[in-house]
């Protein structure tokens, strides 16, 4: 039985193209070229943040996150950069009597827009507001921890293999890996895709009958 859905944020929620627009922005790099550098770094298995030393080497994240919010650019994002998907899947989800989450690895900040948007869910946090980010086992147990049913009946949904997929199928989830963004296009043939996800979606819509057969059957 599945008792609980849980979504990861970026990418699986959120449309981040306007978010890492503005940074290629800050950084004073034609979006493009951003994009490219961005796309690159994935496919070679680095750590997303690497983009950043390219254009400026010794980039400090949590202070340029910082430095944007004194010049009144802040991280942002709102219902537009929603995926169309989002309200009517975790709704139905929901009805059905399933728990909600959405716990991804997300500022402080992050969580207040997300809690903000009034989303159909029972539960929503993040890697600040724990302490703990993705991969880290501890942080997968914070889930099982949180959810209302054993890790077996949870179903962990996010876009990429190394911080979703893999680390909630060894704490005991199922997992759901959306072939969507930078990850999931770019990584989508790799073996671990197949290997670890119990389901492959294109689109959140087909969550709940995914849940529905489980249930029934």
């Amino acid at each position: 039985m599945i008792g609980a859905v849980v979504f990861d944020v970026g990418e699986t929620l959120v449309d981040e193209t306007r978010e890492y627009g503005t940074w290629a922005d800050w950084l004073g790099v034609p979006r493009h070229t951003f994009v490219s550098v961005f796309g690159a770094v994935i496919a070679r298995g680095q750590d997303y943040r690497d983009v950043f030393q390219v254009f400026r080497p010794g980039f400090d994240l949590a202070e340029e996150r910082k430095a944007r919010a004194r010049a009144g650019q802040p991280e942002n994002y709102s219902e537009d950069d929603l995926y169309p998907d989002v309200r009517s899947a975790l709704s139905k989800l929901r009805a059905m009597g399933i728990w909600v989450g959405i716990v991804g690895n997300q500022t402080v900040r992050s969580g207040k827009i997300l809690r903000s948007l009034d989303l159909p869910t029972d539960f929503i946090a993040t890697s600040d507001d724990w302490g703990v980010e993705k991969p880290s086992p501890a942080f997968f147990s914070k889930v099982v921890e949180v959810a209302p049913c054993s890790a077996a009946e949870i179903i962990y949904v996010g876009d990429r293999i190394d911080n979703d997929v893999a680390p909630a199928k060894a704490a005991g989830m199922r997992t759901a890996y959306i072939q969507r963004g930078p990850w999931g296009w770019i990584l989508r043939d790799m073996p671990e895709v197949a290997e670890l996800s119990d389901w492959r979606i294109r689109d959140l819509s087909e969550l709940p009958g995914i849940v529905a057969m489980e249930n029934d059957g």
